[in-house]
């Protein structure tokens, strides 16, 4: 929620376009409304924020910028999700459409999204109104740039695409004492031991195996010097999921496992563990099926289908979700856009080696033929939910 400048770049860009843009819809969102005659109304959506990150890619464009987080430290960021990308093919889409407002009839609405990566910038748009302050969308679409793919290539899958998030804050409490006199505490760090290792069995035993889910506690801290057992210990866990029933059987799990452990351990009710579930969690992903195949049907078309792959299912959460979970139903849409040096990627598989992933500070994006590709895409597919007349 820092992308002021970014943000006003964007509205720059869309202004000089023609687009009506309305600012600061939550946070530094905004919408640019372009009307070109009777027909449906098709919405774009980019995010724009970045990571705080030190770039290691070692390319001649690679981030210097620094910026001060949250906390009020000062942190490197990079656009290690590709965001960059985002917005360039976003902006290449506008140009493009505009210019070739005498193929297509209907109204244009481009949505740049703050804070995609806390999961609060949807959030926060659709509290501000989103939907309410422009044209009622008859179709939402979003790509996202994939790690694993050639540029040149799109990835799709039907309905279920990326999963539901929520992050947890945990407190486990004990009693401290003289690490040369453990039996007079109640040791925190031993209770949390316990308890990170049972999570582990929640997935594994109490899920259907059929289900996906995740439990990952990816943050641990407690204590401050060797001899002393502290009183408290704090964690972080996140958790992965695509329906809401799940989502609520791997909470009340946590729950449940915390709370009996630490009365097994001797505490009373009172110190129980604290589990605060970050507000807003992001939910799953769901790409429209009659959607999906329609823009599928038309990328094959001008790609070639050994260009367009269906895709598997991925545990990384994407707000974009909430466009479809309005009291305005909207069929949404979200594809994969190939990024990766095709040569890179067919070495990577030769050799049985990983790529960079997403959020690493090694992730390098082939700029021209995924910006290329990504305009293309988004262009042809906005021509076919116009109707292209």
């Amino acid at each position: 929620m820092q992308e002021e400048k970014t943000s006003a770049t964007i509205a720059s860009e869309l202004e000089g376009l023609g687009f009506e843009v309305i600012r600061n819809i939550g946070a530094f969102g905004l919408a640019g409304i372009y009307k070109n005659g009777k027909g449906p109304t098709v919405l774009i959506r980019t995010d724009m924020d970045a990571l705080p990150l030190e770039e290691k890619t070692g390319l001649p464009y690679a981030s210097k910028a620094k910026a001060i987080n949250a906390a009020g430290n000062e942190t490197h960021v990079m656009h290690a999700c590709g965001h960059d990308l985002h917005m360039t093919v976003f902006v290449g889409t506008a140009r493009t459409l505009v210019k070739a407002k005498d193929q297509w009839k209907g109204t244009l609405v481009m949505v740049a999204q703050s804070a995609e990566e806390t999961g609060e910038g949807a959030d926060l748009m659709f509290k501000a109104g989103l939907y309410n302050k422009i044209p009622k969308p008859d179709y939402a679409i979003a790509l996202h740039d994939n790690p694993n793919l050639e540029a040149g290539k799109l990835g799709y899958r039907e309905g279920a695409f990326l999963a539901g998030v929520d992050m947890v804050d945990m407190t486990v409490f004990g009693e401290g004492g003289h690490g040369a006199a453990p039996h007079t505490t109640k040791d925190p760090i031993v209770l949390s031991a316990q308890m990170i290792m049972d999570f582990q069995t929640v997935v594994s035993r109490e899920i259907n195996p059929l289900e996906p889910a995740v439990v990952t506690v990816g943050s641990i801290h407690g204590g401050t010097v060797h001899n002393i057992i502290p009183d408290e210990v704090k964690l972080q866990l996140t958790l992965r999921f695509y329906s809401e029933e799940i989502r609520k059987q791997t909470i009340a799990a946590l729950h449940r496992i915390s709370k009996n452990l630490a009365l097994a351990a001797g505490l009373p009710v009172e110190k129980i563990p604290v589990i605060k579930i970050r507000d807003p969690y992001i939910p799953a992903t769901i790409n429209d099926v009659p959607l999906t195949k329609r823009v599928v049907d038309v990328f094959s078309k001008n790609f070639g289908k050994e260009n367009v792959v269906e895709m598997p299912l991925y545990m990384f959460g994407e707000d974009f979700s909430r466009f479809g979970m309005q009291s305005i139903k909207v069929p949404i849409l979200m594809f994969w856009l190939g990024a990766v040096d095709p040569a890179k990627v067919r070495s990577a598989r030769e050799k049985g080696e990983q790529l960079p992933s997403l959020h690493s500070p090694l992730f390098a994006p082939l700029p021209e033929p995924a910006i290329k590709t990504g305009v293309r895409a988004m262009v042809v597919a906005a021509f076919e939910l116009f109707g292209n007349p």
